[in-house]
Formats: C-alpha cells, sequence, structure tokens
C-alpha cells in the first residue's frame, strides 16, 4: 500500500473537525432518554436515541457536566414535577463535541421542560380522541355498580403508602362495616405500569371470583410519573372490563385518560375508602329509616284500635240499664224476668219487680190504669 494510509489519531482528528465545523454552534434537540446515570462527581450520562415502529433509528452519548446539572436538574424537576428519567421525550440544547479518544459526545448545555410536559399532553389528547371514537368513553358508566360493594379487586403496588392508608381506613370505619379487599399488585407508576396493570387486570378475570368493584389506586406522584395513567393500552382495557372499576390516582390537580374512561374516580386512595363506607352507611340509614316508619304506621295503627275500643266502651257505658236506674229510672220485670214495656199487658194480681239503682222490690199489680188516647 506505500504511503497511501493514516493513523488513528488523524482519522479522529479529521472527523472532529469535519464534524465540530457542521455544528460549530449549540443546536436544539428533539431525543428521548434511553439511559440516564448520575454519578457521584456530580455529572449525568445519559444515551439519547430515536425510535420509528421498526426499532433505534439513532443513539447518540450525551452528558450534563456538573457545573451545568446542579441547575439544569432542579429546574426540570420544579416544571414538570419529575427528574430526568428514561422513556422521556426531551429538548435540549448541546454543543456537539468529537473526541480523539472517547468519540463523539453531545454536550447538554440547557434544557425546556415545557416541550417534555407538551408531549405528553398532545398524547393525551389524542388518546382521549381515539377512545372517543371508538366509542370506550363511557362503556364502564353502562355497568350497574351493588348498592352494598363487598368483594374488591385491588390494584397497587403492597409497599405503596396510598394503599396501606386505603386498608387502614377501610378496616378501622367508625360503623364497624366489613369488606373483603384482595391485593393484586402491580407496578404503579412509570413506563412498565400500563402493561403491569393490564396484567393485574387479566388476573382479576381469570381468578373466577365475582368482584363487586375493581379499584386501581396509588398516592400522588410526580405530573410526568402518573402520566402513564394517560395510556391508550391501559384506558381501553379499563373500558372494556366487566365489572366496574374505580381510580385513585393522584392528587386534586390530577385527571388522567383512565379517570374518565373508569366507573367513577376518586382523588386519592382514602376518599376511595370514604366512598365505600358511605356507601353502607347511607343504605343502613335507610333501612334504619324504614323500620322507623315501620314503627310509626304500627303504632299508628295501635293508637286507632285504642280509640276504637274506648268509643265501644262509652258507647256500652253509656246503654248499660244500670246507668239508666242511677238517673231515677225504674225497670219493670215480669216474673220471667223479662222487661215490661206496656202497661195493658198486664193484669191484677200479676207478679212484677220493680229494679232501682239500689235494689229492687216485687210487687203485685192491684189496679190497672191506662193512659187515655188521643
Amino acid at each position: 500500500m506505500g504511503e497511501n494510509y493514516i493513523d488513528l489519531y488523524e482519522l479522529q482528528t479529521r472527523l472532529k473537525n469535519g464534524v465540530e465545523s457542521v455544528f460549530p454552534g449549540k443546536v436544539w434537540l428533539k431525543a428521548e432518554i434511553s439511559a440516564v446515570k448520575a454519578r457521584p462527581a456530580g455529572h449525568c450520562y445519559l444515551e439519547l436515541s430515536q425510535s420509528s415502529e421498526t426499532g433505534i433509528l439513532a443513539k447518540a452519548q450525551a452528558v450534563i457536566w456538573s457545573s451545568k446539572f446542579r441547575f439544569l436538574a432542579p429546574f426540570f424537576k420544579s416544571v414538570t414535577g419529575s427528574d430526568l428519567a428514561e422513556g422521556m421525550n426531551v429538548l435540549v440544547q448541546v454543543s456537539v463535541n468529537f473526541s480523539q479518544l472517547y468519540g463523539l459526545t453531545l454536550v447538554i448545555d440547557d434544557i425546556d421542560p415545557s416541550f417534555t410536559i407538551g408531549e405528553k399532553e398532545q398524547l393525551r389528547r389524542q388518546t382521549i380522541e381515539r377512545l372517543e371514537k371508538e366509542g370506550l368513553m363511557d362503556l364502564q358508566k353502562e355497568l350497574a355498580m351493588p348498592v352494598l360493594p363487598y368483594r374488591l379487586a385491588v390494584i397497587s403496588a403492597p409497599d405503596a403508602a396510598g394503599y396501606r392508608d386505603f386498608t387502614r381506613h377501610l378496616s378501622g370505619n367508625e360503623y364497624g362495616f366489613v369488606f373483603c379487599p384482595e391485593l393484586y399488585p402491580a407496578v404503579m407508576q412509570g413506563s412498565s405500569a400500563p402493561s403491569s396493570i393490564i396484567s393485574a387486570l387479566e388476573s382479576i378475570s381469570a381468578s373466577g371470583v365475582r368482584y363487586d368493584l375493581v379499584l386501581i389506586m396509588r398516592g400522588g406522584g410526580a405530573r410526568l410519573d402518573l402520566a402513564c395513567y394517560d395510556d391508550y393500552g391501559l384506558a381501553a382495557a379499563i373500558a372494556r372490563f366487566p365489572v366496574p372499576v374505580f381510580t385513585a390516582v393522584g392528587h386534586d390537580q390530577d385527571h388522567h385518560v383512565c379517570d374518565m374512561v373508569a366507573y367513577g374516580y376518586l382523588k386519592t386512595p382514602t376518599a376511595m375508602a370514604d366512598e365505600l363506607v358511605g356507601c353502607y352507611a347511607d343504605e343502613d340509614a335507610r333501612l334504619l329509616s324504614f323500620a322507623s316508619r315501620l314503627k310509626l304506621a304500627f303504632l299508628n295503627k295501635i293508637h286507632s284500635m285504642e280509640a276504637r275500643v274506648q268509643m265501644l266502651e262509652t258507647r256500652i257505658r253509656s246503654a248499660d240499664p244500670r246507668n239508666i236506674l242511677q238517673r231515677g229510672y225504674v225497670l219493670a220485670l215480669d216474673s220471667s224476668g223479662v222487661p215490661l214495656k206496656r202497661a195493658s199487658d198486664r193484669a191484677c194480681g200479676d207478679r212484677l219487680s220493680l229494679m232501682f239503682s239500689d235494689g229492687t222490690l216485687e210487687c203485685a199489680v192491684l189496679k190497672k190504669i191506662l193512659a187515655e188516647r188521643p
């Protein structure tokens, strides 16, 4: 080959000069974080990539030096509510650096957190439009919810504070109502959460247990951590589930696509427990009210019967001959004890009895004097 060759260093130098001449200044770059690692020295090393349906199209190493990272990291989190993490789409300002020793490195000087939020919001709107087009947004609302839900399938992380709050609040309710919750563990945040929760839903279906409700819950989290609850696949699985599904994900400011397609949603797991206890308390109050109405109707019936008895007693007392005799009247009876109604029916010598209020006189008819007819 003679002298027709170059050494590696010269090759790398030519590449460095060529690459850095194409990008002499800083450039804004859109990419996905496929790996991220913060080092103890304060530097943050990332792997940026771009993918399509067929796979990864491009990949590059990037770094945020400690002098920048200690400012960019808290700034990004203050806006998005989350640390830089795998799976995020980011818009970063980079300087293209090529080292003869280390090759191509993108040095990140700045980051636009609003872009990351905007990407998620755009996907969220697309998911809602797709669910509406497929008729899945209100499918759960067509199910019938039991008046007293007892068997509860709970999808949550076993060590989640929200799940512990839920079980403690539910079992310690002031009324002493008893529920039967069963945990189906799942990853509740991040890119793996949708597939994990869908797997838990499939396990519930395969269990053979006739659950009254399915509860998907976790405590609050960073905004981007909870973006998984805007996932189309998860939302569609909830919408098509044959049992009413309730969600309790995040805090007051969060409202996810999964909340929209579910039968109902509460802000927190504790609020979910309150809702379930409230169902029983309302039914208990309804039954007590019904029992009270029955008791009142029964008492009214008794009072009505007592009033009729008192009226009859009054009529009986008023018709009692003894009461009439006490007013000065006399009851005349023949020898057989039959009351006499007319003087014309008697003859002289007949025996009769005259009954007074204080006793009876036995008498005989001495003389009969009839009243003249008009």
